[in-house]
């Protein structure tokens, strides 16, 4: 284990099912326009289906690790092009800032977070 990687796998599925409903409520609190709210929206339920992955029945996950991080990477990578994209076309403050910190930080948590299951579990 590595200073980098200390972020057990259990606790990164709890963050993230945590922070999704921030993402399904943030348009409406915030003020977002309806094109950031929907992909805003959209995300938060693919996070909550993506976390929800990690807790299924049985030894393994419904989807393996390796792929778990990749869409992490992925969500992560979306989540910034679009806050930004979103601010540049509707000047949406809100939107871009929280998008853009928001995948930020999912981004930091999947970057050190150990992607190993633990022995007998």
């Amino acid at each position: 284990m590595t200073a980098f990687r200390a972020i057990p796998l259990q606790v990164h599925g709890a963050l993230e099912v945590l922070a999704a409903p921030l993402l399904l409520v943030a348009p409406f609190v915030l003020g977002f326009t309806a094109a950031a709210g929907a992909i805003s929206f959209a995300i938060g339920v693919l996070l909550v289906g993506l976390a929800l992955s990690l807790n299924s029945e049985g030894d393994r996950g419904s989807l393996p690790l390796s792929a778990h991080a990749g869409f992490d990477y992925i969500l992560a990578a979306t989540l910034i092009l679009t806050g930004l994209l979103v601010g540049i076309a509707t000047q949406d403050q809100a939107a871009t800032i929280f998008m853009v910190g928001f995948g930020s930080a999912h981004l930091a948590l999947t970057t050190s977070t150990r992607f190993t299951r633990p022995h007998g579990a």
